[in-house]
């Protein structure tokens, strides 16, 4: 699954998300999301969330466990 689609998205889950400062280089964190950000159905670089740790990014993979 994508990180484009907000449907796929719920808090929780693990994902991996591309941070604003990381962008560049292409560096994911991996967390839990806490809150979804992003209030359109769908966004072509990532659904933006803010995972527990507090960092906010935009989710490119969703991990399956």
């Amino acid at each position: 699954m994508n990180g484009n689609t907000r449907t796929n998205l719920k808090v929780g889950m693990t994902v991996l998300v591309v941070q604003k400062q990381d962008q560049r280089t292409g560096k994911l964190t991996k967390g839990i999301v806490k809150d979804i950000l992003t209030k359109s159905p769908n966004h072509p670089h990532g659904i933006k969330v803010r995972l527990q740790s507090g960092e906010v990014g935009r989710v490119k993979d969703i991990v399956v466990e």
